[in-house]
């Protein structure tokens, strides 16, 4: 599974040991590390922004935004974009973004979000060789009880009866082992290292590194070296027997 270090991890020289030897994920709503994330990386994939302008009442300007894409698609590390989406937006709104984006289905990703139909995880499922789960409305809150029967649902959707993704699965803000060792995701993200190696309360002790370039790479290697599931076994949130890890 490919983990997706969101950025800005800084100061700098933090971000550079993480991402030179991972993954990146650049928000369209903070771009300030774009370049380092595109250089040292060994792959990226650009995030519309949404759930960062959504927080501030904002929304994102989709013009600017494929403006934006299409200048970094050309870079070799480009992997993939989310399509533009709307937190709080209906589902039809949602749906009328993915169906008049322009850009290739092969690098643009629609987003579902939980508190939309079946139906329409459906249809994604069936036309996207990628789709994102963004937990939304009464479901934004990930690890819950109602979060995880939601997924459960999810699950019989997008996997055959084997339990195997029908296609690649991406965890928007997932890169949780309690969750990702369930959920068999192709790819998850998080902003977890920008957010805590500079919270030196979390830091305490004689062994604990004083560095935030080590604090990054300990909490980095929290989430890489956990085993992720291979698919799904039904067992919703206990324990995932078939993993070693």
């Amino acid at each position: 599974m490919i983990r997706y270090h969101g950025s800005p991890i800084t100061p700098d020289y933090a971000a550079l040991e993480v991402l030179k030897r991972g993954h990146a994920m650049v928000s369209f709503a903070n771009q300030q590390q774009v370049n380092l994330a595109f250089e040292k990386g060994q792959g990226v994939a650009l995030d519309n922004g949404a759930f960062s302008l959504w927080g501030k009442g904002q929304k994102v300007d989709a013009q600017a935004y494929l403006e934006w894409v299409s200048v970094w698609r050309k870079h070799p590390a480009f992997e993939w974009h989310l399509i533009p989406d709307i937190i709080d937006g209906s589902e039809k709104e949602n749906s009328n973004l993915i169906e008049t984006w322009p850009l290739d289905d092969a690098i643009s990703v629609p987003v579902w979000h939980l508190n939309e139909s079946m139906d329409k995880l459906g249809w994604l499922i069936d036309e996207y060789p990628r789709v994102a789960f963004g937990s939304a409305g009464e479901f934004a809150q990930i690890g819950t009880p109602p979060w995880w029967r939601r997924m459960a649902e999810a699950m019989e959707v997008a996997c055959d009866s084997d339990g195997m993704p029908k296609t690649k699965l991406h965890g928007l803000r997932q890169m949780d082992p309690e969750v990702f060792s369930v959920i068999p995701y192709h790819s998850v993200d998080s902003t977890n290292v920008g957010r805590n190696i500079g919270i030196d309360d979390r830091w305490t002790g004689p062994y604990v590194p004083p560095s935030k370039d080590v604090r990054a790479l300990c909490i980095r290697d929290i989430c890489n070296n956990h085993a992720s599931a291979w698919r799904w076994n039904r067992a919703g949130i206990q324990r995932n027997l078939e993993l070693l890890g």
